[in-house]
C-alpha cells in the first residue's frame, strides 16, 4: 500500500496487518493493492492519532492500478511501467471455455496471437513474432521445451492458471535471450488467504464438438507461515469436427497434469517449492485424404527415405479411408506423439535491510517422442530428451535520490540429446550455457516516472557430430558409433558456437491526472539463433516439414519504440499502443525450391524448409474502448482491435509484395468485441447471473509470403459466441459457478491465418473447392466449478 503521489508504503503481514507511519499532515489517498485483486483508494484525514483502518479488497482488475510482477524488479502500477502489457485476470480465464488457456488468453489481449496445430497445441505469438522469439515464463521459470518445433505446445495444466501477464515488446534486458519480442507469464493458483481451512476446487466440464471431457482438483490450505497446495486434471478429446471436412482425423488428445506447491512466509519474505509434471499424447494430423470423396486417409506403410529401409513404401494416393467409428472414437491413432514434462523449482525473496534480494533455481526436463512408424507402432521416430536448469539472482537495493536501483544475473544450462531408440534426428545434440548481467533503475518524481536499464548476454552451445545406419533387422537407421560409420550418413558435424549482445531500455510514463497515463519506451532486443535454425538436418515428424539450417547465421537484435495512452473513468476505459520494430539478422523459414521453381523434396509427403536471415520491419498497434456506465450497473461493452505488418528489407525483395517482401506468420486485423449483462442479488442463492455475446472478426490476409508457395492467402471470417455464467452460494463454504457458452455460434467454416493445419494438403484441387484442413465449428461448452471452504 501506497500514499498517493508519494514515496511512502509498506507492505502487509502475511496475517494481512500493517502499520504506516509519517502519514502527511493534509488529507491525502491511500491505495491498497494486490495482485489478482481490485485496487482500493482510501481518503485519510489526518487526526492527530494512531487510527486502525480495516480494508477489503474485491477480486477483479482495474487496468491503470493494476499490480504487475512481470519486467519489473519488483511489483509495480501497470500505470508506472512504460512496456506495452496486457492482463488477463483469473475472472477473464475462468469464464472463457476454449481449447486450452493460450487460446484464452488470446480471447482477451489484443496483439497476442497463437500459431495453431490443432486445438490441443498453440503457441504464443506477440505482434506478429513467436517460437524462440517469445519467451514464456511459468510462475516465473523459462518454459524450455524445444519450442522451435511448430507443433511444440507450452506444457502446463489449463484449469490452474489463474493470472496472465504479457509484455508486448523486446524484454531482453531482465530475460536475455529469446524474449526480443515480448513475453508470455503465467501464473499457477496459489493459496492467497491465511485462514488455516482446507480449501477444495473441482472442475468440470464437457465440450460437444470433440467430446472434450476435463476435470480438476485443488486441494490448499494456508496459514500464517505455512501453506501448501496439490493439484490434479485430466482432458481427452477425440476428433474435432467442422461443415468442411466433417471430423479432422489425428486430431484427439489425452493428457493428465499433477503439481504441488509448498510455501513459507515470515515478516521478511518467503520461501516457494514447487513441482509439476505433464503427460500429454496427441494424434499428428497430415491432412491425407481420398481425392474424390475428401475423407480422410491413414498410412499403413513406411515412407520412403523416412530413415528406414522397407521393402513397401507408402503411396499417400493408395492409402485407405478412415472409417467412421475410428473418427469418433476417443482412441488415438498408433502414430501420435507423447509429451512428458517435469519441473522442479524454488524461489525465494527476503528482506535485506533497506534492500531486498530474490533468488530463483529450477530443473525442467522434457521428454518428446513422435511415433511415425506404421509398421512399428512402438518404434519412436523423435525422441528427444532437453535438461534445463535455469538460475537467477536479483538484488533490489535500497533507493536513494528518488531512483530505485536493481542488478542481477540469470540464465540457463541445457543438455539436449537424441534417445539412442530414435530413428528421426531433426536436430543434433548439444550442450548450450547462457548467462547474462543486467542493471535496472527505476525514477518516480511527481507525475513522472523513468524505467531503464542496461544488459550484457553470452550464450556458448557446442553441438555433437552424429553417424546413423540402418538396422539390418528392422530397416530403420539408427546412431551408431564413428568407429561404426563404415555405410552410414552424416546428418551432424561438431560445432562450437558463441553468441554475444548488449540490450537494454529506457521509458517513461506521465500521470496526465487520476484517470489517464500516457507512455513511451524504446527498447533494444536480443536473440541467439536456436538450435534448429543454426544446425537442424531432418525430418521433424509431427511438423511434416525437413529442416535445413545454417550454421553461419548471427546474432538478432532488434530496435523497438512503443507510444501509448491509457484512460479509465466511471463510465468508460480506454487504451490505445502504436510501435514500430526493425529487426538485423531476422531469421525466417522459406519452402526449399530447385532450379526450376519446382518444391524440394527430400522425405515424400513432407515439404523441405530452409531457414534464412535478413532485416526485417514490423509495425502496428492495438486500441481498447470499454463502456460500464455508472447508470447501467451491470452493463460493458469491451472491444479490442489490433494491427500488425510485417517485411521483410532486403533490396531484392522490395516491392514484390507476396512473393518476398511480406513476412510470414502475420495475423490479419482482428476486432474482439462483447457485451455482457450481469443480474445481481447478493441475499439470495443465485448471486449472479451473467449474459453474454462476442463477435471476433478477422479481415482477409492479403500480406502474406506467396514466394515457393511458403503461404497462402486467407479470407475474412466472422465468429459469433454466446455464454450465461451464473455463481451460486449455498453456503459461505460453498459456491458453485456454472457456465453455459457457444462458440462458433453460426457454425461457419473458416481458416485461421495462423493456424497450420490449412497447409496440410496434398492435392491442388478438389470437387468442392476446398483445399487443407479447417479449423473447428460449433462448439458448446458446460463448465462447472465447485468451491468448498
Amino acid at each position: 500500500m501506497t500514499i498517493a503521489r508519494t514515496r511512502l508504503g509498506t507492505t502487509t503481514a502475511t496475517n494481512g496487518d500493517y502499520r504506516l507511519d509519517n502519514v502527511p499532515g493534509d488529507t491525502c489517498q491511500l491505495i491498497v493493492s494486490l495482485i489478482g485483486y481490485l485496487p482500493r483508494h482510501i481518503r485519510l484525514i489526518p487526526v492527530g492519532r494512531v487510527t486502525a483502518i480495516n480494508v477489503e479488497l474485491e477480486k477483479g482488475v482495474a487496468e491503470l492500478n493494476q499490480v504487475i510482477v512481470t519486467g519489473v524488479s519488483k511489483a509495480t502500477l501497470i500505470r508506472e511501467n512504460p512496456l506495452a502489457m496486457e492482463t488477463v485476470s483469473s475472472k477473464d480465464i475462468e469464464q472463457t471455455s476454449t481449447n486450452n488457456v493460450i487460446d484464452a488468453i488470446a480471447a482477451h489481449a489484443p496483439g497476442f496471437e497463437a500459431v495453431k496445430t490443432g486445438p490441443n497445441v498453440s503457441k504464443p505469438f506477440i505482434n506478429g513474432l513467436g517460437y524462440n522469439r517469445v519467451l514464456t515464463l511459468y510462475d516465473g521459470l523459462r518454459v524450455e521445451t524445444q519450442q522451435w518445433g511448430d507443433e511444440h505446445g507450452v506444457p502446463e495444466d489449463d484449469y490452474i492458471i489463474e493470472r496472465a501477464e504479457i509484455i508486448k515488446g523486446p524484454a531482453s534486458l531482465m530475460y536475455g535471450s529469446d524474449a526480443i519480442a515480448g513475453v508470455l507469464s503465467l501464473f499457477p493458483a496459489i493459496p492467497h488467504v491465511l485462514d488455516k481451512t482446507l480449501h477444495v476446487r473441482f472442475l468440470s466440464e464437457y465440450q460437444t464438438n470433440n467430446g472434450l471431457i476435463g476435470n480438476s482438483l485443488m486441494l490448499s490450505r494456508g496459514a500464517t507461515h505455512w501453506s501448501w497446495a496439490l493439484r490434479g486434471s485430466e482432458r481427452v478429446a477425440r476428433n474435432y469436427t467442422n461443415p468442411i471436412d466433417g471430423r479432422v482425423y489425428l486430431t484427439g488428445f489425452k493428457m493428465a497434469n499433477a503439481s504441488g506447491f509448498l510455501g513459507y512466509n515470515s515478516e521478511k519474505g518467503y520461501s516457494h517449492l514447487n513441482v509439476t509434471y505433464y503427460n500429454n499424447r496427441q494424434g499428428i494430423p497430415d491432412g491425407s485424404r481420398d481425392s474424390l470423396t475428401r475423407k480422410f486417409t491413414y498410412q499403413v506403410c513406411e515412407s520412403q527415405g523416412e530413415n528406414t529401409i522397407q521393402p513397401q513404401v507408402d503411396n499417400i494416393k493408395d492409402r485407405p479411408i478412415v472409417r467412421e467409428n475410428v473418427l469418433n472414437s476417443y482412441a488415438l491413432s498408433p502414430l501420435s506423439q507423447r509429451i512428458e514434462d517435469y519441473r522442479l523449482y524454488t524461489d525465494h525473496s527476503y528482506k535485506i535491510g533497506q534492500g531486498d534480494i530474490k533468488a530463483s533455481l529450477g530443473a525442467e526436463e522434457n521428454h518428446r517422442r513422435e511415433f511415425d512408424h506404421p509398421t512399428d507402432p512402438d518404434q519412436p521416430g523423435e525422441f528427444i530428451i532437453l535438461k534445463t536448469v535455469d538460475y537467477g539472482l536479483r538484488y533490489n537495493a535500497p533507493s536513494f535520490g528518488n531512483i530505485e536501483p536493481s542488478f542481477g544475473v540469470n540464465g540457463m544450462y541445457q543438455v539436449n540429446s537424441n534417445d539412442k531408440t530414435a530413428t528421426d534426428y531433426p536436430i543434433p545434440s548439444y550442450r548450450l550455457f547462457d548467462v547474462g548481467a543486467y542493471g535496472y533503475g527505476k525514477w518516480k518524481h511527481n507525475k513522472w516516472t523513468i524505467v531503464g536499464g542496461i544488459r550484457y548476454d553470452h550464450r556458448s552451445e557446442k553441438g555433437d557430430g552424429m553417424y546413423s545406419k540402418p538396422d539390418p533387422v528392422t530397416g530403420f537407421y539408427h546412431q551408431v558409433s564413428p568407429g561404426d560409420s563404415s555405410g552410414a550418413v552424416h546428418p551432424f558435424s561438431p560445432f562450437l558456437l558463441h553468441f554475444q549482445g548488449v540490450s537494454g531500455s529506457i521509458g517513461a510514463t506521465y500521470q496526465i491526472n487520476d484517470q489517464v497515463s500516457a507512455k513511451a519506451n524504446m527498447a533494444r532486443g536480443y536473440r541467439s539463433p536456436n538450435i534448429t535454425e543454426i544446425a537442424s538436418n531432418g525430418l521433424d515428424p509431427g511438423a511434416h516439414i525437413y529442416y535445413e539450417g545454417n550454421l553461419h547465421f548471427v546474432t538478432e537484435f532488434s530496435l523497438q519504440e512503443d507510444i501509448g495512452i491509457r484512460g479509465e473513468f466511471s463510465d468508460l476505459s480506454f487504451g490505445f499502443n502504436v510501435f514500430s520494430n526493425y529487426i538485423q539478422h531476422y531469421i525466417y523459414e522459406d519452402q526449399a525450391v530447385d532450379a526450376s521453381g519446382n518444391p524440394v523434396v527430400v522425405i515424400p509427403g513432407n515439404k523441405t524448409y530452409q531457414f534464412q536471415q535478413t532485416n526485417a520491419q514490423l509495425y502496428g498497434g492495438d486500441a481498447e474502448l470499454g463502456v460500464h456506465p455508472r447508470n447501467w450497473t451491470g452493463f460493458r461493452l469491451d472491444n479490442a482491435f489490433s494491427l500488425v505488418y510485417g517485411y521483410n528489407r532486403n533490396p531484392k525483395y522490395s516491392k514484390t509484395a507476396d512473393q518476398g517482401e511480406y513476412l510470414p506468420f502475420i495475423p490479419p486485423p482482428r476486432l474482439l468485441s462483447g457485451a455482457s449483462y450481469t443480474f445481481s442479488n447478493e441475499r439470495k442463492t443465485i448471486r449472479t447471473v451473467t449474459f453474454k455475446a462476442e463477435m471476433d472478426h478477422n479481415w482477409a490476409q492479403n500480406r502474406y509470403l506467396g514466394l515457393n508457395k511458403t503461404e497462402t492467402p486467407t479470407a475474412a471470417y466472422t465468429l459469433f459466441n454466446a455464454s450465461v455464467h451464473t455463481d451460486l452460494n449455498f453456503t459461505k463454504q460453498k459456491k458453485l459457478q456454472v457456465q453455459l457458452q457457444v462458440n462458433n455460434l453460426l457454425n461457419t467454416a473458416y481458416q485461421n491465418h495462423l493456424s497450420r493445419l490449412q497447409y496440410f494438403e496434398y492435392y491442388t484441387a478438389s470437387l468442392n473447392g476446398h483445399l487443407g484442413i479447417y479449423d473447428m465449428g460449433r462448439n458448446i461448452c458446460l463448465r462447472i466449478i465447485w468451491n468448498i471452504i
